[in-house]
């Protein structure tokens, strides 16, 4: 009598970087990250019975607000090792303050089909209600689940999944902070299952950086009656610039003059300081408009809202990419044009895989 084959198990690799899931009171004042993620892990009621392997990585110990793009970029690095290897999908613990930049990053640097799911908590675990062992939960939930295949970096809190690319933190205690603006949640986690409403279009990648460049990148937000002067300030000191304009991308007049110059010189990207809705291109046509500033040289984000907008700019200054290829790469990115347009290697969704695509590489 023949035996029935088993299905193997799922394995997740939960890669720690520390922030408020991981912090407890030390011997100071205050709350920093000392539990490592194998403590996390061993702190998740019911993971054992999920039927899923967990391997634990302690990649770093550091508030979110500290994390560099050279410990995410190495990250990405590690995480494709485990994938090739046979792992399921990716889970990242880390400080909630720059999820939403950390993710678009891995977003960017993630060729495979397997999930990178990131995941944090709002209330740390010395706290009544704290939220980690929750999040983490569902976090290795989306990671083993095929539901999750080819949507690139995903962000998993309070029981909701969230396409990397759009999601933002819009609340700074709240534990319903994490959310979409222009898109909502892409799906949820619900008695253990991943169900997808809706799925990412398309999956784009960058250029690995080089670890040996490092990129100056200003983020520079426009102000009521803003001095140019201060923006002269920043300008000079970087090889790519951002500038957070008002509503559908608009500046003070005063400061038209200094973007021309800027923008003669390195890559500028107009985005919009509002929390919702995308940059527009012909509309307004007075002076500090958005169609006056693209006819001086800026470049459009298009629904890539400003922290989005630098870590893609400096992710391709660091990996030394064409001038040209700049522009067209926010013209995908920000959602006004076809993926087809993106300079580099990448993969467009049809059904449940991926195809690889060549554009004018």
């Amino acid at each position: 009598m023949s035996s029935t084959p088993t299905t193997p198990r799922p394995k997740v690799v939960v890669f720690g970087l520390g922030g408020t899931i991981a912090m407890t009171s030390g011997t100071g004042e205050g709350v920093s990250p000392t539990l490592s993620a194998h403590d996390l892990v061993n702190a998740v009621p019911g993971l054992a019975s999920t039927g899923i392997d967990i391997k634990v990585v302690d990649f770093r110990r550091r508030p979110g607000a500290s994390l560099t793009l050279t410990d995410i970029t190495a990250l990405a690095t590690a995480a494709a090792r485990e994938l090739a290897a046979g792992a399921a999908g990716i889970v990242v613990t880390q400080g909630t303050d720059t999820i939403e930049e950390t993710a678009y990053l891995l977003d960017l640097l993630h060729k495979r089909p397997e999930p990178v799911v990131v995941t944090g908590a709002m209330r740390n675990p010395t706290m009544a209600g704290a939220d980690g062992p929750a999040n983490l939960l569902a976090a290795i939930q989306t990671a083993a689940s095929p539901a999750a295949l080819d949507q690139g970096c995903l962000v998993v809190l309070a029981d909701e999944i969230h396409a990397a690319r759009w999601v933002a933190k819009t609340h700074s205690t709240n534990g319903a902070t994490f959310r979409s603006p222009d898109t909502g949640p892409i799906g949820y986690v619900m008695e253990g299952d991943v169900r997808l409403l809706a799925r990412v279009p398309y999956r784009l990648a960058t250029p690995i950086p080089s670890q040996a460049e490092r990129a100056r990148v200003g983020l520079y937000t426009v102000s009521l009656d803003d001095d140019p002067t201060l923006l002269d300030a920043i300008g000079q000191h970087c090889d790519g610039f951002v500038v957070a304009g008002f509503g559908v991308g608009h500046v003070p007049e005063p400061l038209v003059q200094p973007l021309t110059t800027l923008a003669a010189r390195i890559p500028v990207v107009l985005t919009s300081r509002t929390p919702a809705g995308p940059t527009l291109t012909r509309t307004y046509g007075f002076p500090g408009s958005e169609r006056d500033l693209l006819t001086r040289g800026l470049i459009p984000a298009g629904w890539l809202h400003p922290y989005k907008a630098r870590i893609l700019l400096r992710t391709l200054l660091a990996a030394q990419a064409k001038p040209q290829d700049i522009a067209p790469a926010f013209a995908v990115a920000g959602n006004l044009d076809e993926p087809a347009s993106w300079p580099w290697p990448t993969s467009t969704l049809t059904g449940d895989r991926t195809e690889e695509t060549a554009a004018h590489a």
